[in-house]
């Protein structure tokens, strides 16, 4: 069955279109700003004498379950035996 008034819903899917790129732009605007937060909290952290490299990975670290964690360091361990570094 053929839609009887077609630009009615192109308009309908236009709208809803621009309701979703508004929505998206808006959430990168605010992703933007959280992300010159968080760079201005690793500038304070340096500033006051902190390795922002070592907090930058114990952050990825804690994002990780514990499971994960522990196949990811054995891992590690692994690859480093076969290369004589442990």
């Amino acid at each position: 069955m053929l839609d009887k008034n077609p630009v009615a819903t192109e308009s309908v899917a236009a709208d809803q279109l621009k309701s979703l790129i508004e929505r998206i732009e808006r959430l990168e605007e605010e992703k933007a700003a959280i992300a010159g937060d968080i760079k201005e909290v690793y500038a304070e952290a340096k500033a006051n004498g902190f390795d922002t490299k070592a907090m930058r990975k114990i952050v990825a670290i804690r994002k990780k379950d514990f499971a994960e964690r522990q196949e990811e360091e054995a891992i590690l361990d692994l690859y480093m035996q076969a290369l004589g570094m442990a």
